[in-house]
């Protein structure tokens, strides 16, 4: 997955939507007013910081050697993938959906039960990861 598919797919959760609090080459993705995603251009590679449980993410990092700690973020709740082509498209998916989903979680409960309302359930229940996916 691309730069332009990565950025498509996160506009493409309900209601996120996409600003510039850090001035060119640095797009946060947000749902409400919260971060979920940065996704950084750098000159000669793109980076794409998503939220991740713990344990998640230490996982990740040991599968793929494009997925590290996340870059000036908190280390344990945030990787950076690299965008350089090696984490595939359907696991980079999963991974910007978890990140979607749990800051849906930090949501005040009458946002939460609007989305699952408006959008249904799926993007508002609980993350399961497995690393078969």
């Amino acid at each position: 997955m691309d730069y332009i598919q990565a950025k498509e797919y996160a506009l493409s959760q309900p209601e996120s939507w996409l600003d510039h609090p850090f001035g060119k080459g640095a797009e946060v993705f947000k749902i409400k007013e919260k971060m979920f995603g940065l996704l950084i251009t750098a000159k000669d590679h793109r980076r794409f910081n998503l939220k991740c449980d713990p344990e998640e993410a230490i996982i990740l990092r040991e599968i793929f050697s494009s997925v590290i700690p996340g870059y000036h973020m908190n280390k344990n709740h945030w990787n950076t993938v690299v965008l350089d082509g090696t984490v595939p498209a359907g696991e980079l998916k999963r991974m910007i959906d978890n990140s979607y989903t749990l800051v849906i979680r930090t949501l005040k409960k009458t946002d939460r039960l609007r989305l699952s309302a408006i959008y249904g359930e799926r993007k508002t229940e609980g993350l399961s990861f497995h690393p078969s996916d």
